[in-house]
């Protein structure tokens, strides 16, 4: 059951109203820095506008614009006859050799994956060159719905060579691909990825639950473990408005 949230007691507002940056911004930046720390957990109300506006000394407008915002990014949502609530913090996820599933997971995000496909197929000749295998060879390939406190967030799709490891649907529900990897006694080395992104098709935004036309950010990834060998390759699309890449950029001496 949603928990009624006192806003001034769970967030340590600080609105400068000598700053250029308008009030309803500085506002809604710091509710989704709570978000995004805990503070305000997903299910948590925050109040009316009314109450909001008279605990912080801002206006409604100031108010229902902030609450707009993270409403648009999917941080919040307005339900009639409950009020503006919670729903989750967007998924920052670096961009490391990592599981999507154990990332999640860190984060306390509560992952969830429903399994869609688990076949073996002949190898596409995209697929074979990324995995060194014969066209047309036998592969493994999977697709996967993540979620986090229930809705989607990503849908995976991976290939691996047919001999690599026993998979096991249950297992594929209950935790990620690289951690049952890692338990075969497979060592992880490295991956080539691209990032980038695209709108989302019919047939996508049904299965995301967003938008026709929404944005997705993709990836492409080819891991390899540390004998040179290709494990694994995958096609990934996420959720924009719940998910996002970390980058860390080091200057060249």
């Amino acid at each position: 059951m949603a928990t009624t949230v006192s806003v001034l007691d769970a967030v340590p507002f600080a609105l400068d109203r000598t700053s250029p940056v308008p009030l309803y911004y500085q506002l809604a930046r710091q509710l989704e820095e709570a978000i995004e720390h805990g503070a305000l957990a997903p299910g948590n109300l925050l109040g009316n506008e009314v109450d909001l506006s008279a605990r912080l000394g801002v206006s409604r407008p100031t108010v229902r614009q902030a609450i707009q915002t993270l409403v648009d990014k999917g941080l919040l949502v307005r339900r009639r006859g409950v009020g503006t609530q919670v729903v989750h913090s967007q998924v920052r996820r670096p961009l490391e050799l990592s599981s999507l599933y154990d990332d999640l997971e860190a984060a306390g995000q509560g992952p969830a994956t429903r399994v869609l496909r688990h076949e073996r197929i002949p190898a596409p000749a995209r697929v074979a060159a990324a995995l060194g295998v014969p066209e047309g060879g036998e592969v493994t390939a999977l697709e996967r719905l993540r979620l986090t406190h229930g809705q989607p967030v990503a849908f995976l799709r991976n290939y691996l060579p047919a001999d690599l490891l026993a998979l096991d649907t249950a297992r594929l529900e209950s935790s990620g691909l690289y951690r049952m990897m890692r338990a075969a006694g497979l060592t992880l080395h490295s991956a080539r990825q691209t990032v980038g992104a695209r709108s989302a098709t019919a047939e996508e935004a049904a299965l995301l639950e967003e938008r026709d036309g929404a944005a997705l950010l993709t990836m492409e990834r080819t891991a390899y473990a540390d004998t040179g060998r290709a494990v694994e390759y995958g096609t990934h699309i996420y959720r924009a408005s719940r998910y996002s890449f970390d980058f860390q950029l080091l200057v060249r001496p």
